[in-house]
């Protein structure tokens, strides 16, 4: 007969690699395909699951290793997912390296369900700055442009075309827990050059055609941050959608700077105005 599945809510104890619950998580982090169909992810840490639980997000599992046993926050925050449904798996050291790839796992791995926000649920009058990413492939460039778009306070991240997986585990990790605080949409070109039309602030695009140094804009919020695709830029239609394309200035023989830095070194100077030690 068949292991009966653990009811949710309820405190389990694995010590198998081969436990379906563990095989499960461990096909999560290893395959977008299982993300993409279960509608759930990976993400490492104590801090990650208490930023998560803060900011109202679901867990699915909360796996503990043996320090995390005598921690008190993460005591608290496992009282506090299985409250709320969660099932809360007691593993040893060997099941976290098993599931995260690496020595010396964190304490705490959760699995959470996704949030994604319709694009029609973007409201301009309620916004600052959305980052729009077209065809963006590195994960850890992702994760980190989440995590900027969080500490200058824009209002989210759109992700344009084929992207990667935004709830892959090395761009979860890069996120250092802001992705459980900026929202993200996902949409094609076509709908989000609709968005760019009526878009009632500035709509601006890094391009090396661009001929205005990104330092010398008026930025009207809300704003739109229009960034291309790490290898070939933006696309030449969202390029001619924008209503302004600029270029951040170099002195040195670099041929291009990576798509996080000019993203973030962009953001601040939209953000400039509101932003105060």
């Amino acid at each position: 007969m068949s292991e009966q599945r653990p009811r949710m809510g309820a405190v389990k104890q694995i010590t198998s690699h081969s436990n379906p619950i563990i095989k499960e998580i461990k096909g999560l982090v290893a395959l977008r395909k299982h993300r993409t169909q279960s509608g759930l992810f990976v993400a490492e840490g104590l801090k990650l699951a208490t930023d998560a639980l803060d900011a109202g997000w679901t867990l699915r599992y909360l796996a503990l290793g043996p320090e995390a046993r005598d921690n008190p926050v993460a005591q608290k925050a496992a009282a506090t997912a299985k409250s709320r449904g969660a099932l809360i798996l007691e593993v040893n050291t060997a099941i976290l390296e098993g599931i995260t790839r690496k020595e010396n796992p964190q304490m705490v791995v959760g699995v959470y369900e996704q949030q994604l926000t319709p694009l029609d649920r973007i409201d301009p009058a309620q916004s600052t700055v959305w980052i729009a990413l077209d065809r963006v492939r590195d994960p850890g460039n992702l994760g980190t442009i989440i995590r900027t778009a969080d500490a200058v306070g824009a209002s989210g991240v759109i992700l344009i075309g084929d992207c990667t997986d935004p709830f892959a585990v090395e761009a979860v990790r890069a996120t250092m827990g802001s992705l459980f605080h900026v929202p993200l949409v996902k949409t094609s070109a076509e709908a989000f050059k609709a968005v760019m039309a009526k878009w009632p602030g500035t709509v601006a695009g890094t391009h090396l055609a661009g001929s205005v140094d990104y330092r010398t804009v008026d930025y009207r919020e809300p704003a739109l941050l229009v960034m291309g695709n790490e290898q070939q830029g933006l696309s030449d239609d969202l390029a001619a959608a924008c209503k302004t394309l600029v270029r951040i200035p170099q002195a040195g023989q670099a041929d291009s700077l990576n798509l996080a830095v000019a993203t973030g070194i962009t953001l601040y100077e939209i953000r400039r105005k509101h932003l105060n030690l």
